[in-house]
């Protein structure tokens, strides 16, 4: 049994197959994910990520995390504390918020493996270009929802799937640690599950927010 790696159903579907690799789409959340069988070494992984070149020096990367970073900030209070969840090599978001005055940590399983950053509250968490990698997105995005406080935010930039026949052409799947895709309503329908407030600003970012304070269930009569 093929279990989704986001929402743990099991009625999933083959959605696409290439000459390396296969794809499935779960009938519940809508996730497109290839099976573990098929996913990269921890190293090999690593090795991927270790040619990226990104750096906060860099004016057209600053551009790009812009698609996220200028709507995030529109809606943040002065002080907010924030954390910058798979930083990469050179991170880069959280030197731009940080510039902005909110203190950041940063946290990276291979480049900044700090795990007292997963133990804290913060009042956002920003993951550009991070679900996509995620062998487990649903136990990773419950954690993050987790450490927000209430009211919080979290910042998602990843590609989005549209459509099959999309997808069959799409550049994004041929990046073999790239192993979990979203579309527009996985999103929606994870926000839902979570209680939590969503908007897509662009084709490739969503903000989700938490509530305010625990939703009241109602009392049992008896």
């Amino acid at each position: 049994m093929r279990r989704c790696p986001l929402c743990a159903a099991s009625t999933t579907a083959l959605y696409h197959r290439d000459r390396r690799r296969d794809y499935y789409q779960c009938a519940t959340c809508k996730l497109v994910f290839v099976p573990p069988a098929q996913h990269l070494s921890a190293a090999a992984e690593k090795a991927e990520y270790d040619k990226h070149q990104n750096s906060p020096h860099d004016t057209g990367y600053r551009r790009f995390l812009g698609r996220l970073f200028t709507p995030l900030l529109a809606k943040l209070p002065a002080n907010a504390r924030g954390l910058d969840f798979g930083s990469g090599p050179g991170p880069t978001l959280s030197v731009m918020f940080a510039e902005q005055g909110y203190p950041m940590a940063i946290y990276d399983p291979f480049y900044a493996p700090d795990a007292s950053a997963l133990a804290q509250m913060f009042d956002f968490i920003t993951a550009t270009e991070v679900v996509e990698h995620l062998s487990q997105p649903g136990q990773v995005l419950t954690q993050l929802v987790a450490q927000l406080a209430p009211g919080g935010y979290l910042g998602v930039m990843t590609k989005r799937v549209t459509s099959p026949e999309a997808f069959a052409r799409w550049h994004y799947i041929s990046d073999p640690t790239h192993i979990s895709f979203f579309s527009q309503e996985t999103f929606r329908w994870w926000a839902q599950k979570n209680t939590l407030a969503v908007e897509f600003p662009g084709p490739d970012t969503v903000i989700l927010r938490k509530s305010l304070s625990p939703i009241a269930m109602p009392s049992e009569k008896h």
